[in-house]
Parts: structure tokens; sequence; C-alpha cells
């Protein structure tokens, strides 16, 4: 076969194989850490966060399979104030399908449940956790924040009602959302608030139910990935600032704008998750790879 047969017949064959393949069953967006202010008020004396999660919002309504829901895996606001919890319902208006929030260790659960009453699965006291379905799976979240700190924690209540739905929903693919990840990330300074307590006893949870196909977090400010409890946890960037990657331990905490990014998570066929990093912004293209049915030489 020649060179040019060969490729004609690869294309062709690729082709036929995404017309026999079914759409994914399930498709959701995970943002994580805006950090919004009030109107007019900087992030870190210089940042203005919300035009960077405004921008994260037009490419979500961009993206070419429109997603079942959204979810913000924590720091919602700076400070927990009102005053932001208005400006980031302002801001994600514009979203056409179901949003579920979590709080993290910048955010007040009072201040949260205060600034979004229609969002009743936050419930009305104590840690916010919930069970959703999303298409054909489950999402599970769990609250890791610690009122007046910044580290996270699981505690006891909370393992205890995730191992239960679990049970109820084996046999079902099943997401976790969390803030605070469950693993050393080696960038110290973050390390040092992470989750100091829970997270062995999560990761026995998570090993006893095959079906959990992804644990999402925030936090770190940084796409990272880790092998935890036989499934995969992984970190989502922010659609403002990054952490700096720097895995010296006695490294200076400190912010970078690199490029903005969210994560769509979808559901294959067979029921496992492919997870994307998707970068914020405008870019040239999109341009063919192919021009009637022939590679573009």
């Amino acid at each position: 076969m020649s060179g040019d047969m060969e490729k004609d017949f690869a294309v062709t064959a690729a082709y036929a194989r995404a017309d026999a393949n079914p759409a994914p069953s399930a498709i959701f967006v995970q943002i994580t850490d805006p950090h919004i202010r009030e109107p007019g008020r900087l992030a870190y004396g210089r940042l203005d966060t919300a035009p960077y999660l405004r921008a994260a919002v037009a490419a979500i309504g961009s993206l070419p399979q429109a997603p079942q829901a959204v979810v913000i895996t924590g720091d919602l606001s700076d400070f927990g104030r009102a005053e932001e919890y208005a400006h980031l319902a302002s801001l994600i208006a514009p979203l056409a399908m179901p949003v579920y929030l979590l709080p993290g260790n910048h955010d007040t659960r009072t201040g949260l449940r205060a600034g979004f009453p229609g969002h009743a699965y936050l419930g009305t006291d104590g840690p916010v956790h919930y069970a959703v379905d999303i298409g054909a799976l489950r999402l599970l979240a769990l609250d890791t924040s610690v009122p007046g700190k910044s580290h996270g924690e699981l505690d006891e209540a909370q393992l205890r009602w995730l191992d239960t739905e679990l049970m109820r929903c084996a046999g079902r693919p099943a997401v976790i959302a969390m803030h605070h990840p469950p693993f050393a990330t080696l960038i110290g300074h973050m390390d040092k608030i992470g989750l100091l307590a829970g997270a062995a006893e999560l990761e026995r949870i998570v090993a006893r139910h095959a079906h959990v196909e992804r644990i999402i977090c925030g936090h770190v400010h940084r796409p990272i990935e880790r092998r935890f409890g036989g499934t995969v946890a992984s970190v989502c960037p922010s659609p403002a600032h990054q952490v700096c990657l720097d895995l010296q331990p006695d490294a200076v905490s400190a912010w970078i704008l690199e490029p903005p990014a969210f994560r769509v998570h979808a559901l294959d066929p067979d029921g496992h998750l492919v997870s994307h990093l998707a970068p914020i912004g405008r870019f040239d293209g999109p341009h063919p790879f192919h021009e009637n049915g022939k590679l573009i030489d």
C-alpha cells in the first residue's frame, strides 16, 4: 500500500470510528478558585479576578457540547463577604445549566448559603455535603473547609455519609468533589494548608468502591494528578491566577498569571470519566487538518 493510500485509509477509518461512537452520557465543567472580590476591589491589592471568571463563563457557553452542569470546587469568594457572593452570583448568572457550589477555605458557609438561597442542596447548617445526578453519573460533594482556618479536614460524620452514599450508588460511575486535595502536591506552602485530617480514612473508603471514577479538587491553582485509593485525584487550575510551580519544600508562597483554564469531564459509553483541560482565552483557529478527505500537504 502506498503512503498516500495509507493516509487516506487512516483518515477514513478514523471518521468511521468517530461516527460509530455514541456521544458521552454525561458532560460537566469544573471551575475552581475564582476568588471573587467586591466590585472594584482587587485580590492581593493588584488582581481583578472578575474579568477572568467572566471569560470562563463565556468559554463554557462556547463549548461545542453544552455541559449538563458546572461544579465550582471552592474559594468562590476571597473573604466570604456578602458583597463578594452577590458579585459571584451576577458573574455566573449567564450559565444556562445547573451550577453546584462548594466552600473552600476563603469562603464562609453562612455567607455562601445566604448568598445563594435558591441552592437548596447547600443545606442549612454544618458542613456542606450533597449528592446529585449529572446525566449517568453521581456527584458526591464534601466540605473540607474549617471555619477560620486555611487547612482542610474531613470529619467522621462526612466520611460515614460518603461511604453510605457510595454504597447507594454502587454500579454507577461516581465523582467525589472537594476543595482541598487529599494528597501532598509537593508544593510546600500549599501542603502546609492542605487536607490535614481525614485523608487516610478517605482513601480507605474510596478503595472499597471501584465505581469512583475521579476525585476532583481545587485549592492549589494548578493542574495536578495523583493515584489515590485506586482511582485518580485531580486538581483543577484557577480561571484567574495560579500558584507558582516550585517544588522546593521551603519555596516562597507566590502566585503568577499563567494561562487560566477549567476542566471538562465527560463520561464515555463504558462509564469511564475522561477529563480534559480547557485553556481560557482567544487562540488562532480552528484550522482543518484535511481537505477533500486528504491530509493537507
